[in-house]
């Protein structure tokens, strides 16, 4: 099989942006798919990127990003994948590096941190200042805790290769 043209590219780049935008709107839905639903289009984004290359998963990731704020009902979903979508580009890179694990943590954490401070004193999303006050120090720090195994756990799934078929597979 030949390899794929520039518009073969593009036109599975922005069927699977469409696809990724109806994911990110389903957020609503079931209220663990706030984290969930950045996790598919992540894992969406790996197939973009194996398939089209980097600069047309740079375009994917913009292009979801951008429409997740627009359209997603879910603003705490979209701004996770907003604040950490990009990763799965980013991982072939972290993972040559020495230390790379530390580097994923660091990034992981400082974009949660960074994310929730933005949604909660520039945006003024009152329900998660609130949400976050009645949780209690300890359970935010488990939560915290809980969402750096969730990452690892994507990360191991993102080290996952999808295999080609060949003609009699």
């Amino acid at each position: 099989m030949a390899r794929n043209s520039p518009s073969k590219e593009i036109a599975l780049g922005g069927v699977l942006a469409a696809l990724g935008v109806v994911v990110m709107c389903m957020g609503t839905l079931i209220p663990l798919a706030t984290y969930v639903c950045p996790m598919l289009c992540c894992l969406m984004l790996k197939v973009v990127l194996q398939r089209c290359g980097v600069s047309v998963a740079w375009a994917w990731y913009g292009a979801v990003a951008i429409l997740s704020v627009l359209m997603s009902p879910d603003k705490e979903a979209a701004s996770v994948f907003v604040f950490l979508g990009y990763y799965p580009i980013l991982k072939p890179k972290l993972d040559r590096m020495k230390l790379g694990w530390f580097l994923k943590a660091l990034l992981f954490n400082s974009a949660v941190l960074v994310m929730y401070w933005l949604l909660i004193h520039l945006f003024g999303m009152a329900q998660i200042s609130a949400e976050f006050h009645e949780m209690g120090t300890v359970l935010l720090i488990v939560t915290l805790i809980l969402g750096n195994v969730t990452f690892f756990l994507l990360d191991r799934v993102l080290s996952l290769q999808f295999r080609r078929r060949g003609k009699h597979g």
